[in-house]
């Protein structure tokens, strides 16, 4: 059977999988159970620039509402934490959370030199890097590499997606990018995979990386797909793009599989205009999958042992425009949830909407300082030397 290398590089649904796939998923063939206290991390990327000030309200603050005549959320209308934040109205879950301790918020978060363009500020968060560098692996990548370089006993990131972010991507070892399990196994399993990869001859050096990696999903796939099948959760999700992929995510929590990083995307939050409506829509997804999937893993005794965290490649302008929206911001607010918060709460001050930056907000938290936490706090590695600089350690974990 010979099959030329172009038609191979053309093939479809499993090639974009197989060129995501990290070499040490081999080390997966032979169950390994998850051992007490495994931290896991799930990372919610909200795409497109959510709207922090519409998100965690200031309620007493009477600059929000005269920039905001009619966008900004009413007192009555907002969920209520405290005597002066509010939360948007479709995030009532998350009330509950922080009644509970299992919620903190962070505001003010950014970086130096900010950048409003989604692809560029995307990729500084994505890479961890400061606005001036550019750098083409991502902060879980290089954990990745950095956990994986000589342990006896490998990690693994996925990405329930079709595509693997940057923020996954290391320069040795890269997270494994895939929409459903059963998927990536049945795709795996066609005929036709199997017989390119048997007929494959080395030569060409690009068609040789293709067709390793290759051989390497089809010798993983299936070892995912039977890990998630050991303990599927029995809990009811929203029918949801985000209730699916949490669904996935706890079945594999839930599972043997020893995965430390999960991530998953929302939006767009791009909300230039009927911001009012399309954040309603996309917070009324968040509010009802994180709901489903923190109950799910409260009841399995999961929860303290699994840190959420939310974030956007930037924040909108304090002011409303003219088209019922808000345009590109620059500082924002960010969500941490889990069952084993050390510091809970509303960490630190809400925005200064006195002291703006032509309009928008000023930073007093470097996003880089939250990763620096998760990573040395949490997943116990050496932070600075994956993300080339010591920042300052948070204390919400």
């Amino acid at each position: 059977m010979v099959i030329k290398r172009r038609a191979f590089i053309q093939t479809g649904a499993l090639a974009t999988a197989t060129l995501m796939l990290p070499k040490f998923l081999k080390a997966f063939e032979k169950p390994q159970m998850v051992p007490p206290g495994n931290k896991v991390v799930v990372v919610i990327q909200l795409s497109g620039g959510n709207d922090g000030l519409n998100t965690v309200i200031p309620i007493r603050n009477d600059i929000y509402y005269k920039q905001r005549p009619k966008l900004a959320i009413e007192k009555d209308k907002a969920v209520l934490l405290t005597d002066e934040v509010g939360l948007n109205p479709a995030l009532e879950g998350f009330k509950q959370l922080f009644d509970e301790g299992q919620l903190s918020i962070l505001n003010n978060v950014g970086y130096p030199n900010p950048d409003r363009s989604h692809f560029r500020s995307m990729d500084i968060w994505h890479s961890a890097s400061a606005s001036n560098q550019y750098v083409n692996t991502g902060w879980i990548g290089r954990y990745l590499d950095a956990q994986c370089n000589g342990c006896s006993k490998p990690t693994q990131a996925m990405e329930i997606d079709d595509v693997l972010s940057l923020a996954l991507k290391g320069e040795n070892n890269k997270g494994l990018a895939f929409t459903d399990p059963a998927k990536l196994y049945n795709a795996s399993n066609e005929k036709y995979y199997k017989d390119i990869n048997a007929a494959h001859q080395s030569g060409e050096a690009t068609a040789d990386y293709l067709y390793k990696t290759m051989s390497e999903t089809l010798s993983s796939a299936d070892y995912i797909y039977q890990q998630s099948r050991l303990h599927p959760t029995g809990a009811v999700y929203p029918s949801s793009a985000l209730g699916r992929d949490l669904k996935t995510i706890a079945s594999l929590i839930l599972s043997d599989i020893n995965t430390k990083v999960y991530y998953v995307s929302l939006g767009s939050f791009d909300t230039h205009v009927n911001q009012e409506a399309q954040q309603k829509r996309l917070f009324t997804e968040l509010n009802d999958a994180v709901k489903a999937f923190t109950n799910d893993l409260k009841k399995n005794n999961r929860f303290e042992d699994v840190l959420m965290m939310t974030f956007s490649e930037f924040g909108r302008r304090v002011a409303q425009n003219a088209s019922g929206g808000t345009d590109h911001g620059t500082a924002n607010n960010l969500f941490l949830l889990s069952g084993g918060l050390k510091r809970k709460g509303i960490l630190n001050a809400l925005p200064n909407l006195t002291d703006l930056i032509d309009g928008d907000l000023k930073h007093t938290v470097d996003f880089k300082s939250v990763y620096a936490t998760v990573l040395n706090k949490w997943l116990n590695a050496n932070d600075q030397s994956i993300l080339g600089h010591q920042f300052e350690y948070l204390d919400f974990i």
